[in-house]
């Protein structure tokens, strides 16, 4: 991967020298400059090999473009763009080749009240100090341990807000503070290692699913500057990528790296320009991978944390029983559902008692078709928590012998029905022996998720609390409840419960519109924490009849 990738780079060269860029391309040749000049800088750092072939090629293109001084001089005229010249002169000084005049100039702009002082973000002053100290520049700055406290990588960030951007201040802090694998941080005393760990294959879980190449690759780079190899999302971050190469050695890289102005219908520029800091990326993972002088260490493993979920569920099931009953139980059968199961899994069933005991009675002689809409997701959780009370409910009787004697006659149900097959065993309606067959037992397959883990980031922006659920739920479902990523979906669902019991935050003042919103968003809340309340191992206690 490596050697085809730095082949390609060099064979192009000549596309980010700024001297040979069109007027609105310059800037971003100067950025491409700096990142490839420090890939080369690396190769030196990181193998002990002299540099020869296309790192060599490379390397000479660099020191070609950083000796004149239409490219240098630019360091006292553009001071709070110090770092894009700074790295190339670090790249150059670690492959050997000093330039005292490139330094002086370094150093004065350094020194002069601004570049080197004006407010930057902590991950963007990681930068500024480490590219200081690869330069040899003295400074006063406050050292590297005292800013990572301030990094978002340091401070438990929560998957589902994060966007692109703040994924490259993470990982671009880790390869900040091990200089690259090169060295043990000094991590606030209140961080665990561990997580970064965790959250760095979280990250990888999102986006191998949105097949970003670019961060796919840096998370991988992550990794490796921690010393961690012996990880199953490495693997699949590393089968990604070389399945993602092209026989070229180019790496695409995501949308939106290359504003359409830039392009200008020029092919090969935008197939460059759209490519070269991917294929930089990939290469690095590589050079990473087989350095001697990148530590390796075991992956740590991170305790998983108790659930918390069951008194924001035991007051979510209250509010709903409660606010349910004022409603058409027709309409408000799939609430019903939720606070029967939730009691259930709780082990409290006495908190569903006087919702099914009102929603029988009023549904004795409802249609079919009512039954019918809701589906058997919805009617099984409901006539479940019916018996479990001894509550009788004779129009629910007769379609669930209709629905035994419809099931009965199929030979396979698709995977997306395998819960309610398992659900009328449950009420005793179907031996278990008919339902593998109808199944495939304990080979059934699960059914796809509603909501997937690429779609988490928008469901937050958007306010999707049910998409969101949704994910929990079919995550604990399928034995991930102590996954990151479901525990930052839980995480940021408790975050909103109000102190009534209810989830979500209409954000409207019409009273009908916000009960609305709340019952179908606390319904939703209920169904997740109570698949949460189950896969953690919480005790259940089997409903009993009550008198």
């Amino acid at each position: 991967m490596e050697t085809q990738a730095v082949a390609w780079l060099a064979a192009r060269r000549t596309l980010f020298d700024p001297a040979e860029a069109a007027t609105g391309r310059v800037l971003f040749a100067r950025k491409a400059l700096i990142e490839t000049a420090f890939l080369v800088g690396l190769r030196a750092r990181l193998d002990p090999e002299p540099l020869d072939g296309d790192y060599a090629a490379l390397l000479d293109q660099v020191e070609q473009i950083a000796a004149r001084p239409s490219y240098r001089e630019l360091i006292a005229r553009d001071e709070a763009a110090l770092l894009l010249y700074a790295g190339t002169y670090a790249a150059l000084r670690l492959c050997g080749r000093e330039d005292r005049e490139f330094r002086r100039l370094l150093t004065q702009a350094a020194a002069g009240g601004y570049a080197a002082v004006f407010e930057r973000i902590p991950y963007r002053q990681l930068d500024l100090l480490h590219t200081l100290e690869l330069c040899g520049v003295p400074h006063t700055l406050p050292a590297m341990d005292e800013v990572l406290p301030f990094t978002l990588l340091c401070n438990g960030p929560n998957i589902l807000k994060l966007t692109d951007r703040d994924i490259y201040a993470i990982t671009h802090t880790i390869f900040y503070a091990t200089d690259f694998g090169l060295r043990e941080p000094r991590w606030p005393r209140d961080f665990d290692p561990a997580a970064a760990v965790e959250l760095l294959e979280a990250l990888l879980v999102l986006t191998l699913g949105q097949e970003n190449a670019d961060l796919v690759g840096e998370l991988l780079c992550c990794l490796l500057c921690l010393g961690v190899r012996d990880s199953e999302e490495a693997r699949r971050a590393w089968e990604f990528l070389t399945a993602v190469q092209e026989a070229d050695g180019r790496v695409n890289g995501p949308p939106g790296v290359v504003h359409p102005g830039l392009a200008d219908g020029d092919e090969a520029y935008r197939h460059w320009a759209t490519g070269y800091h991917t294929t930089i990326v990939a290469a690095l993972a590589a050079l990473l991978d087989r350095s001697p002088r990148v530590a390796r260490r075991p992956r740590p493993s991170v305790p998983a944390p108790g659930s918390a979920v069951e008194q924001p569920l035991r007051r979510a099931v209250a509010w709903l029983a409660d606010t349910v009953r004022r409603h058409d139980p027709a309409g408000c059968l799939p609430a019903a559902a939720a606070v029967a199961h939730a009691a259930e899994t709780l082990g409290e069933p006495g908190l569903a008692r006087p919702l099914l005991l009102d929603f029988s009675a009023r549904l004795t002689d409802a249609d079919t078709e009512v039954w019918q809409r809701h589906g058997m997701e919805v009617v099984g959780a409901f006539a479940s928590g019916l018996r479990a009370h001894g509550i009788p409910c004779a129009s629910l009787d007769l379609f669930l012998k209709s629905t035994v004697a419809a099931v009965e006659v199929l030979d396979r149900v698709p995977p997306q029905a395998v819960h309610n097959v398992r659900r009328l065993v449950g009420l005793g309606l179907l031996s278990p022996q008919r339902a593998a067959a109808l199944t495939g037992g304990a080979d059934a397959p699960h059914p796809a998720p509603e909501t997937t883990v690429t779609d988490l980031p928008g469901a937050w922006k958007d306010y999707h609390l049910g998409r969101i659920a949704g994910f929990i739920r079919d995550s604990a479902r399928t034995g991930r409840a102590q996954h990151r990523i479901t525990r930052d979906a839980v995480a940021f669902l408790l975050a909103q419960q109000s102190s009534c019991g209810a989830f979500g935050r209409p954000a409207c003042d019409e009273p009908s519109s916000r009960e609305r919103a709340l019952l179908s968003w606390t319904q939703s809340a209920v169904t997740a924490l109570a698949a949460v309340h189950t896969a953690c191992g919480a005790a259940l206690t089997s409903p009993q009849p009550c008198p």
